[in-house]
């Protein structure tokens, strides 16, 4: 069963999609659907979250159809999750914990499994409660000497965070092995090209299109957590490294943004980003493109050069066509399922990597005001203490790279 509690600052229509979106999210998880409820308030009851009568109602509902599980679409505090799973008489969801749950049925790699049980005992820490005798004392001390001991609880906390600094040890390790490979394609000289877009957009399915792989392809959200990497030879000769990574979405639970900040790194080292867009959801477009600029601010990686491509261009009439091109002129559409366009996103991309240039510089560590300029100029990508020198790989537009010659590193320095 589906719960949305909407404010009055909330549109019908955003409350639909939202409930739309969650609904597809619950899919994903393997539950059936078997019931929707809104509300609508001016504010959030700090008790249940929604008002005492529409409890009532969603507890008439579950034991009418027999659901087991009540999904709702706003995030739950600790008092609110548990007063509802005593009333209800059913386990309760919040959005970010389905969300984590469908990260954890869909990771496959050991990163990805650590970065999924990262972010979910993050989720979990805060909600560890005591009920009954397992806030009874554990035994302290030796002998007659006992002291008062620590509560199952304290234990179980402290077990979590004793985790959590495992975890968060080993992806600082699979993060060392991410970063010499990122120096190695640097160092090769080939330019970074991430697609990113809104989940289930076809991002992994454009990947195969342009590159020949095989990337697995489901029509389900989130069915990419791990980011894929593949070189793509451009039209117009050269190589350039294109990465596919986790889908975004509206609401993206913290936890995951911050568990996932190594894996998405590879969306901020970037030297342009190709923003992949589902055309069939002509109502909600502007939406979904904004909820993937968010993300990308949230990332640092919103002044990367940018690329906007509307895809499954196949499942779209003349119309449709006609509007969203009016709206977005700029824009380049594709179908991953017929390959139209392909050729035409490949010689945007070899166009829009050309703009861009990697240079490495050797600056004296006393001139700041060069070092200053450089990071306004462009985004610097690896630095390194040479005696008094400052080594630095930066990322520049190629219209700004003659004022930093003096500078540049030569053979044999």
């Amino acid at each position: 069963m589906l719960v949305a509690v909407s404010l009055s600052t909330t549109s019908d229509e955003e409350t639909s999609e939202s409930l739309q979106e969650l609904a597809a999210l619950a899919g994903t998880a393997g539950a059936a659907i078997a019931d929707r409820i809104v509300q609508h308030r001016n504010n959030y009851d700090p008790a249940t979250l929604m008002g005492s009568g529409k409890v009532d109602d969603v507890r008439r509902s579950v034991e009418r159809s027999g659901a087991t599980l009540v999904i709702f679409d706003n995030d739950l505090s600790v008092t609110q999750q548990d007063r509802l799973t005593t009333m209800l008489d059913a386990r309760i969801l919040d959005r970010t914990a389905l969300i984590l749950e469908i990260f954890a049925l869909h990771a496959h790699t050991a990163e990805g499994r650590t970065q999924v049980e990262l972010a979910q005992l993050s989720y979990l820490l805060p909600r560890i409660r005591g009920r009954g005798v397992e806030l009874s004392r554990i035994s302290g001390g030796i002998g007659p000497m006992r002291g008062p001991g620590e509560t199952k609880l304290e234990v179980d906390r402290r077990r979590i965070r004793r985790r959590m600094r495992k975890l968060e040890r080993d992806m600082v390790q699979m993060e060392a092995v991410r970063t010499t490979q990122r120096k190695q394609r640097t160092r090769a000289g080939l330019p970074s090209v991430c697609l990113v877009g809104y989940t289930n957009s076809g991002k992994s399915s454009l990947l195969n299109r342009l590159t020949g792989s095989n990337v697995l392809v489901e029509d389900q959200l989130f069915s990419t957590l791990d980011s894929t990497t593949r070189r793509l030879e451009m039209p117009t000769g050269g190589t350039v490294v294109l990465s596919d990574t986790v889908g975004f979405i509206r609401k993206l639970p913290h936890e995951l943004v911050a568990a996932f900040r190594s894996t998405l790194e590879v969306v901020r080292d970037a030297d342009l980003l190709v923003h992949v867009v589902d055309s069939t959801r002509s109502e909600t477009i502007s939406e979904r493109m904004q909820a993937v600029t968010d993300v990308l601010a949230d990332l640092d990686a919103a002044d990367i050069p940018s690329l906007t491509v509307f895809n499954k261009w196949e499942a779209i009439d003349p119309a449709g066509r006609i509007e969203l091109l009016a709206k977005n002129p700029d824009a380049i559409h594709t179908s991953a399922l017929t390959g139209e366009g392909a050729e035409a996103l490949a010689g945007a991309i070899s166009a829009g990597v050309q703009s861009v240039g990697i240079v490495r510089l050797r600056i004296p560590a006393a001139r700041g005001d060069v070092i200053a300029s450089l990071h306004r100029a462009g985004t610097v990508i690896g630095t390194d203490l040479d005696g008094e020198e400052l080594l630095l790989v930066a990322r520049l537009p190629r219209d700004r790279i003659r004022e930093y010659a003096p500078f540049m590193e030569r053979d044999g320095n």
